[in-house]
This record gives structure tokens, C-alpha cells and sequence, in this order.
């Protein structure tokens, strides 16, 4: 490797003086820096700033223009800063950081519509949680940003979020041919910006107390069927913006009694999609064990 040298000028009095570099440095950027901060990736100038008289600094390919405070003359420190530069360059010292170019996955999100016409399924083309979540209002989406912001538009009445699609649910008095657009465009701005879903602080905890076989153990039967709901049942009610949970098994009357969330909460085909869906499933796999599914809104 060629060796640096570094030749300092600068006129006299003047608080700035010009460290010139042979050879060039290799990098394609001009910059100017103001204090130690900005310089965070830029080590070179990094070092400059741990001196007390240095104010301000501009890195070029071929040279170093650097403005001192008016507390010394350049000429009583220049040759020993060009020494230190030269030395640090020398030995293989930093000069930049490389910034990774992290290239963006254009976002796309299309607006399909569910069985419940009160609700519309947004689908993305990108991850948006690994969780199943519900939010009935803005007070359940506490450090839930995206949720926070969907609740600001007047016609949303719940959200309800699962891996790469939002499921909407909206009030009577809007047409969904009036917002769709509006809500679509929404989305999609909010992804492309990588802004947060889940704040740090999120309470997943809350969305627990939905799922009542995650906090008590379940007996074979209960076992059964959770199995059947996610294999059969969880599927299909996704692909329609919705979600199924187990809550509990009652042995004595064999009822099934479920959660309904997203476009499946208040969905006027929900009654028949339970009696002649899910309720026709469990009682074909579990013969004797299940005569009654029966569901609450989630």
C-alpha cells in the first residue's frame, strides 16, 4: 500500500487551514462536520474533534479543511495535526463506515372484501405481526401505533391484525366505496415508512385473556378440539379476515363455545358458518363428544 503524506497550508491569521492528502482518498462522498456527533461515522474526523480548538472540519477526496476556535494560531499546532493525520492514515485507520444499502421491498396492499360487509381484509405483501391480535377501541391499542392511527379515522369501529393482513371493521352510516382508497392508501404509506406496529411496550397479555385455553391446562377432549379448530377451522375463517379461538368445553351438554374476531366478529353469515361449518366438522371428528358450538364476539 502506497504511503499517505499530508501537506498543511493556511494563510496567516486565518482560522482554517487545508490539509492536503497524496494519494486521493478513495471515497465518493463530501461532507462537513460541526461537532463530534455528526461525525459518529466518519472515525477520520472523529479524531480531529477529540482536539479542543477544532470547530468545524470538511472531508474531501484530497484533502481535509478544517476551522479552529480563537483560542491558538494555526501555526503553533498545523504541522503536529498534518503528523497526526498522516500517522492515523498510515496505519490503517477508518475513514468512513461503511453504510449497507439496505434495498426496500416496494409495498403493496390490496383491499378485499369478506363475508361480514361491514368488514374489509387488507393483504400486504410484507410481514405486518407475528401475532393474532384484536382492538375494539383506541384504549385497548395502547402502544399499538398503527391500530392508534386507524381508530383517528371516524368510521372505524375495530382492527383486527394477523400476520400480513389488516381486517377492518367499519360503522353503518360510511360506505366502505367511500374510505377504501383512503384506508388502502393509509396502509401502504405506513409500511413503506417502516414505522411501528407494536410498540416495546405492547401488552400481549391483554389479548390473553381471549384465548381462555392459554391460561388453564385442557383435558383430552378440550386438546381435540383446539387441535381441529387450528388444523380445519383457522384456515379458512383467515382467508375471510377473521380468526376462531377456543374458549371452553362443557361436558355435560358436549358445547363448544368459541371466540369470533375480526370480519367473523358480527358477521351476519357467522350463525350458519358455525352450524353448518364448524359445528358439522367437530361433531364428524369427535363423534359423542361435541352436540353444540356456540359463539360470543371477539
Amino acid at each position: 500500500m502506497k504511503k499517505i503524506s499530508i501537506v498543511a497550508t493556511c494563510k496567516k491569521g486565518s482560522p482554517i487551514a487545508k490539509f492536503l492528502i497524496t494519494p486521493p482518498l478513495d471515497i465518493s462522498v463530501s461532507k462537513t462536520f460541526i461537532n463530534i456527533d455528526q461525525a459518529a461515522d466518519a472515525p477520520l474526523v472523529k479524531q480531529l474533534f477529540f482536539l479542543p480548538f477544532i470547530k468545524k472540519v470538511a472531508l474531501e477526496n484530497s484533502s481535509l479543511i478544517v476551522e479552529r476556535f480563537e483560542i491558538l494560531e494555526w501555526e503553533e499546532v498545523i504541522q503536529e495535526v498534518a503528523e497526526q493525520i498522516e500517522k492515523y492514515l498510515n496505519e490503517g485507520g477508518a475513514i468512513l463506515n461503511e453504510v449497507r444499502k439496505v434495498e426496500k421491498v416496494p409495498v403493496t396492499v390490496y383491499a378485499e372484501s369478506t363475508p361480514n360487509p361491514s368488514a374489509m381484509k387488507f393483504v400486504a405483501n410484507k410481514k405486518i405481526t407475528n401475532k393474532t391480535l384484536s382492538f375494539e377501541n383506541t384504549n385497548s391499542a395502547q402502544d399499538a401505533p398503527l391500530v392508534k392511527e386507524l381508530f383517528k379515522f371516524p368510521f372505524v369501529k375495530e382492527v383486527f391484525i394477523d400476520e400480513n393482513y389488516i381486517s377492518i371493521s367499519k360503522n353503518d352510516t360510511t360506505q366502505w366505496e367511500e374510505v377504501v382508497m383512503e384506508i388502502r392508501g393509509f396502509i401502504k404509506s405506513y409500511l413503506e415508512e417502516d414505522k411501528t406496529i407494536l410498540g416495546p411496550s405492547f401488552d400481549s397479555n391483554r389479548q390473553r385473556k381471549k384465548n381462555a385455553n392459554l391460561d388453564q391446562p385442557l383435558n383430552d377432549t378440550e386438546q381435540e378440539i383446539v387441535k381441529i379448530l387450528e388444523e380445519y377451522v383457522k384456515p379458512a375463517v383467515a382467508s375471510d379476515g377473521g380468526n376462531i379461538i377456543f374458549d371452553s368445553y362443557q361436558d355435560a351438554d358436549k358445547r363448544v363455545k368459541v371466540v369470533l374476531q375480526g370480519a367473523c366478529s358480527g358477521c351476519p353469515s357467522s350463525t350458519f358458518t358455525l352450524k353448518n361449518g364448524i359445528e358439522n366438522i367437530l361433531k364428524e371428528m369427535l363423534p359423542g363428544k361435541v352436540e353444540l358450538v356456540e359463539a360470543v364476539n371477539g
